[in-house]
């Protein structure tokens, strides 16, 4: 896929700044690179494209108000350090877009409100509105009261699953890397650099494995990539402290590496069924089923149902995998694993003999499912 003409048809741009591209090595947030990437930024707004920001930041911008000098393990001392950063944070990319009178706006998410699918629509539709106003958004996790349940555990991923709620037309990472290597550079003098990806092979992902920058390294930015690309949406991961990066990149010059979109998409319901929930339980199914639902297009019916995993309730998301626990699809359960565990391996017409009541003919309808 031609890497020019993709690049020349995106609108609506992610674009994900890193922490260490923005933090100098004292750290303490470096107000010049702020300037320069924001100055880039303008260049492209002022032709109308469609900018969102994802900023990480606001955990070391924070450290030296609370006398800290390196970022905390502890997580109520992490939340503390970004309710004082991103105030800074904030501060500094309005005082940086003021120059250019563009406005701004603050978005801070946390998985649940991802998960949850009034409250998905409803963070969209304000993206949606800010960005028909001509205001910026920046995102950043709702570190302050985000716990592990409810993480997104690094912006890469949050990046990309913003990207897949807005129908973005590219994620760009920037990192403090010019992009995905065979190896780490400084360890190993024949590693090299990767320009263009077709598609994110278990070779990539090997790749990834080494380390790199950022709260994830380049281990979650390549699943972020893989993410995007099976649904369509291109990626560049670059330098961001390279001068007019953000132009660069639009333009088609070869900056950074270049994650092709595949052209089979995931659309709307099923892009936010495949990747913003988590998985609650899991549906082992024979092979019959497996057959039917790759190949055949069906729902899944209690009859081709083995065993269940996990407790969850109606209209969780679950993983459906095959007998060897290799999960091919999720999707939203129309009944409990209580229930399941009662109706598995039956005919649709048993269900009510059984649990005295049948709401639904499938316990996964098609519509509500995604191969993943």
């Amino acid at each position: 896929m031609d890497r020019v003409k993709v690049l020349a048809k995106s609108k609506r741009i992610v674009i994900k700044i890193g922490s260490r591209v923005i933090t100098s090595s004292k750290n303490e947030l470096d107000s010049s690179v702020i300037e320069t990437l924001v100055k880039d930024i303008e260049a492209l707004y002022r032709k109308k494209y469609q900018i969102i920001i994802v900023s990480s930041g606001a955990i070391v911008a924070g450290l030296k108000d609370l006398k800290l000098e390196s970022r905390p393990t502890d997580l109520p001392l992490k939340q503390a350090a970004s309710a004082v950063g991103q105030v800074k944070l904030m501060h500094n990319y309005a005082t940086a877009f003021k120059k250019y009178n563009i406005s701004i706006a603050q978005i801070l998410l946390t998985r649940e409100d991802l998960q949850n699918r009034h409250r998905y629509l409803n963070a969209r539709n304000t993206l949606l509105r800010l960005l028909e106003k001509g205001v910026i958004p920046i995102i950043n996790e709702n570190d302050t009261v985000a716990v592990e349940e409810i993480k997104f555990g690094d912006n890469d991923t949050l990046s990309a699953l913003v990207a897949l709620m807005m129908d973005a037309d590219l994620l760009t990472i920037l990192t403090s890397i010019n992009g995905l290597y065979t190896d780490i550079p400084c360890d190993n003098n024949k590693a090299e650099f990767v320009s263009y990806v077709k598609k994110v092979t278990p070779s990539i992902e090997k790749m990834a494995k080494c380390k790199g920058d950022g709260a994830g390294g380049m281990e979650t930015k390549i699943k972020a990539a893989k993410m995007l690309t099976e649904s369509g949406i291109p990626v560049v991961i670059a330098n961001g402290r390279e001068k007019q990066i953000l132009r660069k990149i639009i333009s088609g010059e070869e900056m950074g590496t270049f994650f092709a979109p595949l052209e089979q998409k995931k659309k709307g319901k099923k892009r936010w069924i495949a990747f913003s929930l988590k998985s609650k339980g899991q549906i082992i199914v024979d092979k019959g089923a497996k057959e039917a639902l790759l190949k055949g297009g069906k729902s899944l019916l209690p009859s081709g149902i083995l065993s269940v995993k996990g407790e969850f309730e109606a209209g969780d998301s679950v993983s459906i995998t095959d007998e060897k626990g290799k999960e091919f699809a999720r999707g939203l359960s129309n009944y409990s694993s209580d229930e399941i565990e009662k109706i598995k391996g039956l005919k649709s017409s048993e269900i009510k003999q059984v649990l005295e009541y049948k709401d639904y003919d499938e316990v996964i309808h098609r519509d509500n499912l995604v191969v993943l």
